[in-house]
């Protein structure tokens, strides 16, 4: 039996409401909220997000299960570079886990995910996207930044299967519905009633035979998720596929917007939360033609433990995000920074020479007196023992907040920077930069945890660190 063996989302904390695109333009917009990914968040580092709770969700031992990494998103950091080795180094997979990008289209992120199912062992697939357009264009509008994370693969000691994988059907058909060139923020679409003449019928079909290859009647299916970024379609399938069966679960763009290459593997996470043991769900997904995927859930499903669910996330939103500050993190505003000089190109041999500690977040401790450095040090603060040091990872240590400042004059493209100094549970003292806070709400004794985030860019180069935010 192969299938879904754990799972996790993430939700960017900043909100936009859709009243403040009408209030600066005086039309536009609607009701609801979108999602923001923050300033220093990418589709890397959304994805870091969700895999670290899918990988958590299964214990001490999770980091060892991956025999490989799949990332997915129509927003990458780079191009020629794999952006999913950053993701791994993150995680701290073993290096013998191949990392690999599956980008370019919406559809990739679940031809991803179906090849992971049908391949041999398991696998972490992970999907993320930052959805933007225009200044009020619809894509603004209806877009969203989010990630989710799937493991895949057959029951192992400590990690059953949650969700059987049934099979399902998928039909692909040429046509011209949405398209983007390379670089270019504004997506183009064509007529909406051409995509919807093109995607009803093949979703029809490619349903009815999924059912037929299952063994399954509507009536057997609990609920359905429909996935997709024209939103004529997905209305009009849903009210096709969703008949007879239990119903079609909310698509959360009223919530968050539409996450483009992580709607599918969300909407499947959402369905998986909402589920009880020994139903059966159907994601359907519509993107250059139909895939539709079935499941059925185990008795695991109700052992398992969500570190932090999709609706609580949902749920705890942000939603003030000023219209003109959501305009400059998107780039499509140059707001004037600090007069400081802007940060150098990270070095890539120093990168190199520290990846446990620029990534993965690990320090060191004494093997004699359990001193704490960070980052790591060859010679104990303590009794000056020199190399008797283990390795010690810190990314889900949490951390008390000792004393901080509010630095208003180096350069940020979203100032200011709040610097903290964190004491870390079970010992080690760190300055860090928080993030994902106002700096009116910072306070000494405040609760902090640790979240992977990119520190800046020059030349091209992506700069990745960790920094702390409040325990919400």
């Amino acid at each position: 039996m192969r299938g879904i063996l754990s799972f996790g989302a993430y939700v960017p904390y900043f909100r936009l409401r859709r009243e403040a695109i009408v209030a600066a333009h005086g039309g536009g917009g609607g009701k609801g909220t979108r999602a923001v990914a923050s300033y220093d968040q990418d589709a890397t580092t959304l994805a870091v997000e969700a895999a670290r709770l899918a990988l958590r969700s299964l214990g001490e031992d999770a980091r060892d299960l991956p025999a490989s990494l799949w990332f997915s998103t129509t927003s990458p950091s780079y191009v020629d570079k794999t952006n999913a080795c950053a993701v791994h180094a993150a995680l701290r997979l073993d290096r013998a886990v191949p990392a690999v990008d599956v980008n370019g289209a919406v559809r990739s992120a679940v031809g991803a995910l179906q090849a992971a199912l049908a391949a041999d062992g398991p696998a972490l697939v992970a999907a993320a996207d930052l959805r933007t357009g225009l200044p009020n264009s619809t894509d603004e509008r209806d877009g969203g930044d989010a990630a989710a994370a799937l493991v895949v693969g057959a029951a192992t000691e400590g990690a059953p299967v949650l969700a059987e994988h049934l099979g399902g059907a998928s039909l692909t058909e040429e046509f011209l519905d949405r398209w983007r060139v390379p670089g270019e923020p504004r997506a183009r679409q064509w007529e909406e009633r051409f995509g919807e003449m093109q995607y009803v019928p093949l979703a029809t079909e490619a349903w009815k035979l999924a059912l037929e290859r299952c063994g399954l009647e509507a009536g057997d299916v609990a609920k359905v998720a429909v996935s997709g970024l024209h939103s004529r379609s997905v209305r009009s399938v849903a009210g096709k596929v969703g008949a007879g069966t239990g119903g079609v679960v909310d698509d959360l763009t009223t919530a968050i917007g539409n996450p483009g290459a992580a709607q599918p593997s969300l909407l499947l996470t959402s369905l998986l939360e909402q589920a009880e043991p020994g139903q059966v769900v159907a994601l359907v997904v519509l993107a250059d033609g139909v895939d539709v995927l079935v499941f059925r859930t185990t008795e695991a499903l109700a052992a398992h433990r969500s570190l932090r669910t999709l609706e609580a996330q949902v749920a705890a939103g942000r939603d003030d995000l000023p219209y003109l500050k959501f305009l400059s993190w998107k780039g499509m505003v140059t707001l004037q920074p600090p007069n400081r000089p802007e940060p150098n190109r990270a070095s890539a041999s120093a990168a190199a020479r520290n990846e446990d500690w620029k990534f993965g977040f690990v320090g060191s401790r004494d093997r004699g007196t359990g001193a704490v450095h960070l980052p790591p040090a060859r010679v104990s603060y303590q009794g000056g023992a020199l190399d008797d040091m283990e390795p010690l990872p810190m990314a889900d240590a949490q951390g008390t907040i000792v004393t901080y400042t509010v630095d208003r004059l180096a350069y940020s493209p979203s100032p200011p920077i709040v610097f903290a100094v964190v004491d870390f549970d079970g010992g080690g003292r760190l300055p860090v930069e928080l993030t994902d806070v106002d700096a009116a709400d910072v306070a000494m004794g405040g609760r902090v945890e640790m979240t992977f985030r990119r520190l800046n860019a020059a030349e091209g180069i992506q700069n990745y660190f960790w920094k702390a935010r409040p325990v919400r």
